[in-house]
C-alpha cells in the first residue's frame, strides 16, 4: 500500500553513492534531477572524512546548464525518458525513426521561434538540442529563424540530431558485430575498475579498523 516502502528506496541511494565514492571521482556528470542524489554522496564522503580523516574524494556535480534537462518531444512538461518511447530519441534507432519523432514534436499554436522554456517549452527544447549538438550561441540560433517557421526548426533540428547520432550508432554496431573484441574491452575495463576500487576499499578498511585480505 501507499504506507509501505520497499527496501530499495533506502538501499539504492547508498549503492549509487558507493559506485561514485569507490572510484574517487572528483566530478560526476548528472542531470538536474540527479543533483539531490549526488548531494547525498557528498554528505556521506564529508561525514566519513570528518570522522576518520581524509579518505574519500568529495565529488562535484558536473551539470551543463543549457542541457541539464532535455524534455519529452511529445510532452514538453516531462523530461525525455525511455519510458516514453514516442517522445525519446534512441541512439540506435534508424534515422527515419528519429527524424519522424523530431518532426512531429509538440510545439505550440504560436509561430514565433524564440527561447522561452516557460511559455514555449517545445520550441525551446528543439533549440536546446541544436545548441547542445552544435555548440552554437543560443542567440545566433534563434536569429537564424527570423524568417522561418516551425517546420524549418523541426527539419533542421532533426538533421543536426541525425548527424550527431549516426557515428555513435555505427560505432556501436561495430562493437556488437565483434563479440570477442567487446568482451576484451569489458574485461580490460573491469580490471582497471577493480584496481581503483581495491585501493579505496583498503584505505577505508584501514581507517575504520577492519582487517583487509
Amino acid at each position: 500500500g501507499s504506507d509501505r516502502s520497499t527496501v530499495g528506496l533506502f538501499t539504492y541511494p547508498i549503492l549509487q553513492a558507493a559506485d561514485i565514492l569507490i572510484y574517487q571521482a572528483n566530478a560526476v556528470p548528472v542531470g538536474e534531477d540527479q543533483r539531490q542524489h549526488l548531494e547525498l554522496t557528498r554528505n556521506l564522503a564529508q561525514r566519513f572524512n570528518a570522522r576518520f580523516g581524509e579518505t574519500l574524494t568529495v565529488p562535484e556535480p558536473m551539470i551543463v546548464k543549457e542541457t541539464a534537462k532535455i524534455v519529452d518531444l511529445q510532452d514538453p512538461t516531462a523530461k525525455m525518458s525511455k519510458s516514453s518511447p514516442s517522445g525519446c530519441v534512441f541512439l540506435l534507432d534508424e534515422d527515419v525513426v528519429n527524424a519522424k519523432k523530431i518532426k512531429s514534436a509538440v510545439t505550440d499554436s504560436d509561430r514565433d521561434i524564440r527561447f522561452d522554456p516557460e511559455t514555449k517549452p517545445g520550441v525551446s527544447n528543439l533549440l536546446t538540442l541544436q545548441q547542445a549538438l552544435t555548440g552554437s550561441d543560443m542567440g545566433r540560433i534563434v536569429d537564424g529563424y527570423a524568417d522561418k517557421g516551425y517546420g524549418d526548426l523541426k527539419t533542421e533540428t532533426a538533421q543536426i540530431v541525425l548527424d550527431a547520432v549516426g557515428p555513435i550508432r555505427a560505432r556501436t554496431r561495430e562493437f556488437l558485430d565483434d563479440p570477442g573484441e567487446l568482451t576484451r574491452i569489458v574485461h580490460q575495463g573491469a580490471e582497471k575498475a577493480r584496481a581503483a576500487a581495491t585501493s579505496t576499499l583498503d584505505a577505508v578498511y584501514q581507517k575504520v579498523g577492519f582487517l583487509g585480505d
